[in-house]
């Protein structure tokens, strides 16, 4: 008979579980959200071959385990069943996921010492995590514990890696992050449990320190696949989940086009979505639609009016997902643009000669050799990679697809 899973919960519209599930194998994943009385009754029928189990509901599966693996024994939750011999067998995945991440990430853990941010369910899963990974010390911070968010940086100056298991800078509340990590000075590793968005302030902030960082999804896509293989009974190939874990991620991130005004990014990133099937916006295009012709709003408001205007639209598409977002040619005028941009984006730069760009209605483009090393090296920053946009639009277009995919 084949086997039919399911993740279990209470709200699931946006879980990623069945697409994860898909690229692992060929069994039936379906996403079952139901009250606490209803997942009583299905956890105790039987019918499915294993179950996913997420929040609220990873207690009550343990006290409802007739048996219970280690983890899920310790951590004191269940978030994977499986039914032998006429018993619900308990366990806990997601400590091995976040394991998994944190050493795929290449983040040492043994010997140091540990904060971990949060006193709920997943930071039970964290504190597990870093001592099986050696630990020398694990602290708990919460807003109200001995150590708070308010005295952590005195009692806890010398913690050397941080693991965020709250909501803070979860989307769509992103763009802030729960302690500011430059106060800890030994700081080696950040880990945050949160996968939407790909990289949040927190993360953010370590990479602009050169800390070692990494996001929850990988996280997510590793405790799915340690679930399958006790669904399975056997070990499983670690390429479904190097696979799995790309795929969401790709579809889960943004294309972002920066470059010169006249560059083509507009042209170019509408062939790159209908190449992908995903949605096109253009931030000139919103700012037109709501406020007025970009030029003009230049010309009479002045240009750092129309640059606060264009960080708005980016604070709301950037956090975004599946976007391909062609930008101002001025984005990188504003550092803080960045971040809006890199925390759900892959940012490609795309590359004119200057005597083919573009000027016309382009108030800012008058000398293009002047605007041009004004912004040349704040381009390069931004841009994870160059794409060249001399030839046809179509081959650029192909280029940043194949690029991405």
């Amino acid at each position: 008979m084949a086997m039919k899973c399911a993740l279990l919960g209470e709200r699931l519209s946006h879980s990623y579980s069945k697409e994860i599930h898909s690229h692992l194998s060929g069994y039936s994943y379906e996403l079952i959200e139901v009250s606490s009385k209803d997942a009583e009754k299905i956890i105790k029928s039987g019918e499915f071959s294993g179950l996913n189990v997420t929040i609220p509901y990873k207690e009550l599966a343990y006290s409802l385990c007739d048996e219970l693996s280690d983890a899920a024994r310790e951590i004191g939750a269940v978030n994977t069943i499986v039914y032998r011999d006429g018993k619900i067998c308990g366990h806990n995945t997601d400590a091995a996921g976040l394991i998994a991440m944190i050493n795929r990430a290449e983040i040492s853990v043994s010997g140091k010492r540990v904060l971990v941010l949060g006193s709920g369910g997943t930071s039970k899963t964290a504190q597990y995590a870093a001592k099986k990974l050696g630990a020398r010390d694990v602290t708990v911070v919460s807003r109200s514990g001995v150590v708070n968010y308010e005295n952590v940086y005195e009692r806890c100056s010398d913690a050397e890696i941080i693991i965020n298991t709250t909501p803070v800078g979860m989307y769509p509340k992103t763009g802030i992050a729960p302690v500011d990590i430059s106060r800890f000075e030994k700081l080696s590793g950040v880990v945050d449990v949160i996968y939407n968005p790909k990289r949040t302030k927190l993360l953010l902030d370590a990479e602009a320190l050169g800390i070692k960082n990494t996001g929850g999804l990988y996280m997510l896509a590793a405790q799915g696949f340690f679930a399958a293989e006790l669904f399975f009974g056997e070990k499983l190939s670690s390429s479904l989940l190097d696979r799995a874990a790309k795929k969401v991620a790709r579809g889960m991130e943004n294309i972002v086009l920066i470059g010169m005004p006249g560059s083509g990014k507009s042209s170019v990133g509408r062939l790159v979505a209908e190449r992908l099937g995903r949605k096109f916006v253009d931030t000139d295009e919103v700012i037109r639609e709501r406020f007025g012709v970009p030029g003009d709003i230049i010309t009479e408001k002045g240009e750092s009016f129309f640059r606060a205007l264009e960080t708005d639209v980016l604070r709301e598409f950037g956090k975004g997902s599946a976007y391909v977002l062609s930008t101002g040619g001025g984005v990188v005028e504003r550092e803080e643009n960045y971040n809006l941009l890199h925390q759900n984006g892959k940012i490609y730069l795309l590359e004119r000669e200057l005597s083919r760009l573009a000027t016309d209605s382009r108030p800012l483009s008058r000398d293009v050799f002047a605007l041009y090393q004004r912004r040349c090296e704040k381009y390069l920053r931004f841009a994870d990679e160059k794409i060249s946009n001399n030839s046809h639009a179509e081959d650029a277009a192909q280029a940043i697809a194949k690029a991405f995919e």
